[in-house]
């Protein structure tokens, strides 16, 4: 029986003004300032990276159309937007509810969001004697949780283009073993999703289908049993992925391209063994984390975010392989999900699908080529 498997990009929204990020880094600043600020810190160093389309407001409506029609064009499902939202208020939310939202287009593509748990502090210019400080907490207590998804449920669950899974309402949150702490262990955290699905039921949305970045739990303990249990205790129904491992666990300044590919496949691979729940396959274009440093620090990889190796010698072609290795896993007897993921937009990670001066299309081209190789060989 033919697979349908389904390609969902992941959407970093931090490329309009929000007012939380003139408080902090003054008026006007997005993370373009960030994009524009990078320079090579070695010879051959892909810096500064300039968008093709230019340093655009995504919280226009105008410029999300043009990023609907292009995602669809070239084989994108649907966007799952990076999503942040503190006890203290929301974060970047003008993208999705100013620009996504009110697109002409908007019903021409799935969405999903991610609950990105964590403190406000990965794209903020980090110093070497400070590593990638937080700017504002993301600690939540179980009043402020049922506040912070009431709204997700309010204003994002109930879109008809939002995305299901199977038929149940998709909901991704980063990091479940720290939100477990904060919510009181994981007997309270467990009733508490399930008040979550509760209320989902309540709003006539159905079922609830919820995911988490397994891996992150790899912090706190390697016994791959012991994630399952905490993993079926919090009826956590899928394992998303969002980076590959690095190979090299040293600290080396590079890491070539098809040595991170390897480690990717390798871990996916082992995610479809290891976790009793689904473990999507995710595709990488790049990583680059250098120009989320002061520029004027030296740079090495001292193995803390964002000092980390950068890929290097990676390339459409190269990219193109990796997507088909992804597509090999998801459309193998072994693979239980029902789609694969990308990064459509993390300029200052160096991992994106948007178009670049230089190379125009082609990693997009690369995801269209493969996507109707796939179609042709099932005629």
């Amino acid at each position: 029986m033919k697979k349908n498997i389904k390609v969902y990009s992941y959407y970093f929204p931090n490329w309009h003004v929000d007012q939380r990020n003139e408080e902090w880094h003054g008026k006007g600043w997005t993370e373009w300032e960030v994009t524009k600020c990078a320079r090579a810190r070695f010879e051959g160093h892909h810096q500064p990276r300039v968008p093709l389309w230019g340093y655009e407001d995504e919280s226009d409506p105008k410029v999300m159309e043009k990023k609907i029609a292009t995602a669809k064009k070239y084989g994108i499902d649907g966007f799952i937007f990076d999503t942040y939202y503190y006890a203290s208020g929301s974060y970047r939310l003008k993208c999705l509810n100013e620009g996504f939202l009110k697109a002409k287009n908007c019903q021409d593509i799935e969405f999903g969001i991610l609950w990105c748990n964590h403190d406000a502090i990965y794209s903020h210019p980090s110093p070497r004697i400070g590593v990638a400080p937080s700017v504002c907490s993301s600690v939540v207590n179980e009043e402020q949780f049922i506040e912070i998804t009431n709204y997700f449920i309010n204003n994002y669950f109930n879109q008809p283009n939002y995305i299901r899974i199977n038929g149940k309402i998709y909901f991704a949150i980063y990091n479940v073993e720290k939100l477990t702490r904060e919510l009181g262990g994981e007997t309270e955290c467990a009733r508490i999703f399930e008040g979550l699905r509760r209320r989902v039921r309540d709003a006539g949305l159905g079922e609830l289908h919820l995911a988490t970045v397994a891996a992150i739990i790899e912090d706190v303990t390697e016994d791959k049993n012991e994630i399952n249990r905490i993993l079926k205790t919090l009826s956590i129904d899928e394992n998303v992925r969002y980076w590959w491992p690095v190979k090299y666990k040293d600290t080396r300044l590079t890491v070539d391209y098809y040595d991170f590919l390897e480690a990717g496949i390798k871990a996916t691979w082992e995610d479809q063994d290891i976790y009793d729940c689904p473990s999507i396959a995710h595709v990488m274009s790049g990583l680059d984390q250098s120009p989320r440093t002061i520029q004027s620090e030296m740079y090495e990889n001292m193995n803390l975010y964002p000092w980390y190796a950068v890929v290097v010698n990676h390339s459409p072609i190269a990219y193109e392989i990796a997507f088909k290795e992804m597509r090999k896993i998801a459309l193998s007897d072994k693979y239980r999900g029902t789609y694969v993921t990308t990064i459509w937009n993390e300029w200052t990670e160096g991992n994106y699908l948007e178009p670049e001066f230089g190379v125009g299309y082609a990693y997009l081209e690369a995801i269209k080529k493969v996507l109707d190789e796939e179609k042709e060989n099932d005629k």
